[in-house]
């Protein structure tokens, strides 16, 4: 589930609030906490797959925003 917190810091990047989720998601993970892998492991292990589709999703469609307006602008 994604977390809203009324006094967390601001990410003014694209998809920010899906990334501080993964990210928290790989943090309190069990790969991370008890086996002592690197998020980035636990990652490509499967871990948080729900954030990471999200994420993805969120990355994605900005591309495709991003190409909408470059197009348009050559008409």
């Amino acid at each position: 589930m994604p977390k809203y917190y009324e006094d967390k810091e601001e990410d003014g990047r694209a998809c920010g609030g899906v990334r501080e989720d993964l990210r928290q998601c790989l943090l309190e993970s069990p790969c991370v906490l008890q086996e002592n892998k690197s998020p980035k492991q636990c990652l490509r292990e499967g871990h948080c797959r729900s954030l990471q589709m999200t994420f993805f999703a969120c990355k994605r469609s900005m591309v495709s925003l991003c190409s909408v307006f470059s197009s348009a602008r050559g008409l």
